[in-house]
């Protein structure tokens, strides 16, 4: 396509991650919502790979031909890894974090790149031999990833299908991220490697849909939070509060407090230790001028709940 070696499907991603990228960028502006910038960089990671991905290797290219797989090669290796932060960081899906954090995961790829696949090529000078020496290693790991992701999330408490329906979609996210490797090995066929691939940033859109539709969902529980926040914000201020929105995460534990959620409940729901969720509780009540959770509710708490 376009005398290049980019497929139709991959030039259909770039096009439709481009779109999703710009609509998010103008959100994270009309709103005024920072935490969508986060996105924003994954996105722009997902143009980076469609576009290295889908137009190299071309024989114009100035430089020898490994060097077009090494970028490559290298934008995907950013890609996974801030992947997996984004899980982490995000959704607080957080399994195997001393043998799999995502310095030792950006670790073990980066030294992997260099010592499977280019000290290899160096010797063999063959592309088929050093992509096999590089990819079955770092498949094994990848699936090892994946099964103790699956073991994580499969705990999931019954009564929140908001958090399952996360769980489900980061799994779906993280699954394209681990055939990565296998479908490196198989070959160059873009149109299923990329397919896979941008399923992965589309799960993670797809969280992110859920979430503001969530956060819809519970607005008139916050209506109260809110309000206090546009009638008291120079006073916060002057008071030298710390005054700044609340973040999505403890948007969403400030939702589960009102509705009478205990820490423990919220902690299992969320994949995060119980003195953790106490640590955002304690960010909320200084945010919204309370003491102490009990404050909180009688302050906050919705009229037709009260009555």
């Amino acid at each position: 396509m376009f005398g290049t070696s980019i497929h139709w499907t991959t030039f259909f991603y770039l096009l439709v991650d481009t779109f999703i990228v710009l609509f998010a960028v103008i959100q994270a502006t009309r709103l005024k919502r920072n935490s969508l910038w986060r996105f924003i960089l994954l996105g722009v990671l997902f143009l980076l790979y469609n576009i290295t991905g889908g137009f190299l290797p071309f024989d114009s290219f100035p430089g020898p031909f490994i060097l077009q797989y090494v970028i490559t090669y290298s934008v995907a290796i950013v890609l996974v890894t801030y992947i997996v932060f984004y899980l982490y960081k995000e959704y607080d899906i957080v399994i195997l974090s001393t043998y799999l954090s995502v310095n030792n995961i950006a670790a073990i790829l980066v030294g992997g790149l260099i010592c499977l696949f280019l000290v290899p090529f160096y010797f063999t000078q063959s592309l088929d031999i050093s992509r096999k020496i590089f990819t079955i290693p770092i498949a094994v790991i990848a699936f090892y990833f994946l099964w103790a992701f699956y073991q994580r999330i499969k705990k999931l408490p019954k009564q929140s299908t908001f958090i399952r329906r996360r769980a489900l979609l980061s799994l779906i996210s993280a699954s394209g991220v681990v055939l990565l490797p296998i479908m490196t090995l198989i070959g160059d066929y873009q149109w299923l490697t990329f397919t896979i691939m941008n399923t992965s940033f589309y799960a993670i859109t797809a969280i992110e849909i859920d979430r503001y539709l969530h956060f819809l969902e519970n607005k008139n529980k916050m209506f109260e939070i809110f309000s206090f926040y546009e009638s008291n914000k120079e006073k916060l201020i002057e008071s030298k509060l710390i005054y700044q929105s609340l973040t999505r995460r403890e948007i969403e534990i400030a939702v589960s407090i009102l509705n009478k959620k205990s820490y423990k409940s919220i902690s299992e729901s969320f994949f995060i230790a119980q003195h953790t969720v106490t640590k955002h509780a304690s960010n909320i009540f200084k945010k919204t001028g309370v003491k102490n959770r009990a404050e909180f509710l009688n302050r906050f708490e919705s009229k037709k709940s009260r009555k």
